[in-house]
């Protein structure tokens, strides 16, 4: 078991979606990074911010960090709490949902978020295959 959000937890999730052929299919044409900010709340003390350069279905670099400021600028963030992101890897949210319901917040292009809503759903997939502790 790995705890979310760690550097551990990163570095499973990313060796886990290199391995994961649905989701290397439905990103086969994605090209973008993303910053993944897990924002506090009552469960969890402080900010932290993942990034993942992900690049025709798979990922080339990841980066967990404590500090913004540790964070190369990507075309996209998302972003929510603690609490809701627990909600999203233990699939109870969809991605795309969380968006549109205000539990999650996007900063990027919509419109090519929308052509890739599969490739979105199978990273909250992989996430669930990584054996993780809150």
């Amino acid at each position: 078991m790995v705890k979310f959000p760690s550097s551990d937890w990163v570095e499973e999730f990313v060796r886990k979606l290199n391995e994961n052929q649905a989701y290397r299919d439905a990103a086969t044409n994605w090209e973008g990074d993303i910053i993944l900010i897990v924002e506090k709340d009552k469960e969890f003390p402080k900010n932290v911010y993942i990034y993942l350069d992900l690049y025709h279905g798979e990922c080339r670099k990841a980066l967990y960090a404590e500090n913004p400021e540790e964070v190369p600028k990507a075309a996209f963030t998302y972003r929510g709490s603690y609490s809701n992101w627990k909600k999203l890897i233990n699939k109870e949210v969809d991605p795309i949902q969380g968006i549109l319901t205000g539990k999650f917040r996007l900063d990027g292009s919509m419109i090519k978020i929308m052509r890739y809503t599969r490739a979105a759903k199978e990273m909250v997939n992989t996430a669930k295959l990584v054996q993780t502790e809150f």
